[in-house]
C-alpha cells in the first residue's frame, strides 16, 4: 500500500500534537523555521543528509 508522504507527515503532525501537547508557539516556530530553512544558503548544505 502507497500512501502519499503529505498525508503521512499530516497523521503524524497530528498525533504528535494530539499526544505531546506542545505550545502552540513551538510548533509555529518549527513550521516556520523549516520554511524558511528551506529557502535559504543552509538547504544545500543540509540536503545532502536529508537524502
Amino acid at each position: 500500500m502507497d500512501i502519499p508522504l503529505w498525508f503521512a507527515l499530516m497523521v503524524v503532525g497530528y498525533l504528535g500534537v494530539k499526544l505531546v501537547r506542545p505550545p502552540w508557539w513551538l510548533v509555529c516556530v518549527f513550521l516556520l523555521g523549516g520554511y524558511l530553512l528551506a529557502d535559504s544558503l543552509f538547504a544545500s548544505a543540509i540536503d545532502p543528509a536529508v537524502k
